[in-house]
């Protein structure tokens, strides 16, 4: 089936071009009419026709000026021109716009068949292409699963040659030469930092590998491994070697997130350890520190410079405890951060209680070293003499009640100048956001581009902006562009496409379906409406 749009202010010649069409073409062929080039665009954005019969003098917007705005949202109709007029100049502008043919009036019943059966040859040549690619792809998704993994394998294990590496790359289309591993492991349930019937969970998982392999790709732009044993390892190309502390919180928050989407979908629980960015030929390295940071973790997630994985300790230290204090100090999240801090402070009264020299030491240690956390974050000012009388203070207290309310007090106020500090930062980022958003609208305006202003990686910009604004990224360009547009529709006699340029939208039709969108009414409605609004005003 052919959709054919037949574009004509004379009613007899689109009359007579359907006809022949239905007489030589009978159930091969659904045909609509349009008058005039407005209504041909509109008609062609609804109907979107194989081909089109279009005549070049038409009222209002002319034949030539209708096929470039249908060629914007759909390049690949057939056009064939059908005029009375014989002019180079026409014919030279449609064939600069890829018009298949050019018929004079008046024509004849052949000739309108035979270039509608080239037409319909080169329809079919367009869906066959489409169709294989469409095969190509399909096994490429087959296929790209195997050459994921040898790619995962060959950095892993240093089992490739480098030509062999930068085939993979090829196929992968993967520019990076750093990464970082991430180690997905599973089981039934957490207790600790091991997970539960890990061999089952391996078992199962080979049925949900598909569905786990997608989450994660819709998650990060990675490259997934294979299953080994209960762990899947996914390599997570960078840019760059360095890793800024924004952007490490943003990875744990959507690592925490894949966790929970992975637990849904399998119901098989899921941690995700996260290691340094290191290069191709060290990826191993970067494993084995995922792994090793969710052996000394608890939680979910954990990401290898976050743990002071190179200390040692007592085996009854806990230092999944430590851990979980500093995190929640470095986030700013005060209540759990307290919360956190008593529980360490019990934990030094079960098991040293009798040593009171020991838990007053560790005391006036931790809320030292949490506060030198917060001053090197800029959350806090230093004065040499402002802890002058930490020590008396820690030494002399009799009760343990009075040293534990003090202790989870100092968390509790470091943690709040880190969020403090957090939110000065989070707002002065989202100002310059602003600024810079308010100077460029008017442009083809990303969101990466903005977040690369401010150095910061998209996904965290996105979230940022949307806490401080109340808006998305897209929300707030399109408020700034409408509100100007409306001033210039109130107060201007200017053009629509001189409207559209000053706001940032190349596409009149594009930016009257916005405006209409966010406002209800279009354009030209809104000018009326101003305008009536003008003459109340002044009578």
């Amino acid at each position: 089936m052919y959709r054919i749009m037949l574009a004509d202010d004379e009613g007899i010649v689109r009359d007579s071009l359907k006809m022949i069409i239905e007489k030589h073409f009978p159930d091969q062929c659904q045909v609509e009419t349009a008058r005039t080039g407005r209504d041909v665009i509109e008609l062609a954005e609804r109907f979107r026709p194989d081909i089109a019969f279009m005549d070049i003098q038409m009222p209002g917007i002319n034949g030539i000026e209708a096929i470039r705005e249908i060629k914007k949202n759909n390049p690949g109709v057939e056009f064939i021109i059908v005029s009375a007029y014989d002019r180079f100049d026409y014919a030279r502008e449609a064939i600069n716009l890829g018009v298949m043919d050019y018929i004079n009036k008046p024509f004849s019943a052949h000739g309108i068949v035979e270039v509608l059966q080239k037409a319909m040859g080169r329809i079919e040549a367009k869906r066959k292409k489409r169709s294989d690619d469409l095969l190509i792809r399909e096994k490429m998704e087959t296929v790209m699963p195997i050459i994921e993994n040898g790619f995962v394998y060959s950095i892993m294990f240093q089992e490739a040659f480098d030509e062999d590496i930068q085939n993979y790359k090829k196929l992968l289309n993967m520019n990076a030469d750093y990464g970082c591993m991430l180690a997905l492991v599973m089981g039934d349930d957490q207790h600790g930092n091991h997970m539960t019937n890990a061999v089952g969970a391996s078992v199962r998982i080979q049925s949900n590998y598909a569905k786990v392999r997608e989450t994660v790709k819709e998650t990060w732009n990675c490259v997934v491994g294979s299953v080994i044993s209960n762990k899947i390892p996914v390599f997570l190309p960078c840019e760059k070697m360095k890793i800024e502390y924004e952007e490490r919180i943003e990875m744990i928050d959507v690592c925490r997130e894949l966790a929970r989407k992975l637990r849904r979908i399998t119901d098989i629980s899921f941690r995700v350890g996260i290691g340094s960015i290191r290069r191709l030929n060290e990826s191993m390295a970067s494993y084995e520190e995922a792994l090793k940071a969710l052996v000394n973790s608890t939680g979910s997630v954990a990401h290898v410079d976050d743990l002071p994985i190179q200390c040692r300790y007592d085996k009854e230290y806990p230092i999944d405890l430590e851990n979980e204090l500093f995190a929640r100090l470095r986030s700013g999240e005060r209540e759990e951060c307290e919360r956190e801090a008593a529980h360490f402070f019990d934990w030094m009264l079960e098991n040293y209680g009798e040593n009171n020299m020991s838990v007053k030491l560790k005391t006036l240690e931790f809320v030292l070293w949490a506060e030198h956390i917060v001053y090197q974050d800029g959350g806090m000012t230093y004065h040499f003499q402002d802890r002058s009388n930490y020590l008396p203070l820690v030494m002399n207290a009799e009760k343990n009640s009075d040293l534990k309310n003090w202790f989870v007090g100092k968390f509790g106020e470091a943690c709040r100048n880190m969020h403090t500090k957090k939110e000065e930062h989070a707002n002065q980022m989202v100002i310059r956001a602003e600024q810079y958003i308010r100077e460029n609208y008017h442009r083809d305006l990303s969101l990466d581009e903005v977040s690369r202003q401010l150095d910061l990686s998209p996904y965290y910009f996105s979230k940022l902006f949307k806490e401080e604004t109340g808006s998305n990224f897209v929300e707030y360009v399109t408020g700034l562009r409408i509100s100007r547009a409306k001033e210039m529709l109130s107060r201007k006699e200017c053009s629509m496409k001189e409207i559209c340029a000053e706001v940032g939208y190349s596409d009149p039709n594009y930016f009257s379906r916005i405006f209409k969108k966010n406002t209800g009414v279009t354009p030209t409605e809104y000018r009326e409406g101003a305008r009536e609004q003008k003459h109340v005003e002044k009578a």
